[in-house]
């Protein structure tokens, strides 16, 4: 399983529009195979960030799968103009997990 990690950085004052644009957008993220689930957070420190959360069963479903489909390209129309500036996006694995 891998965990994709981005901080959005939204334009000031679009925070409204971006997650109501985020709601569209789950749902094309959340169709796409290899898709487990998805999680957006708004920083409590920091107005207009968020952190984005999105775990994979491989990597090449998100590079490949995700990346080069036609759905891609509305998320992008969906979601892009509200980055300032653009995130950059992380893949990790887990090495250490606990729970209580």
């Amino acid at each position: 399983m891998i965990l994709e990690v981005a901080i959005l950085n939204i334009k000031s004052d679009l925070s409204h529009d971006f997650e109501k644009a985020f709601q569209q957008a789950s749902r094309i993220i959340a169709s796409m195979p290899g898709y487990i689930s998805h999680d957006l957070q708004k920083c409590v420190e920091i107005e207009n960030r968020y952190l984005l959360m999105v775990y994979w069963n491989t990597l090449e479903d998100y590079t490949i799968g995700f990346r080069q489909s036609e759905q891609y390209q509305t998320w992008k129309q969906l979601l892009h103009h509200f980055y300032e500036p653009f995130p950059v996006v992380e893949h990790y694995y887990s090495v250490i997990k606990s729970s209580k």
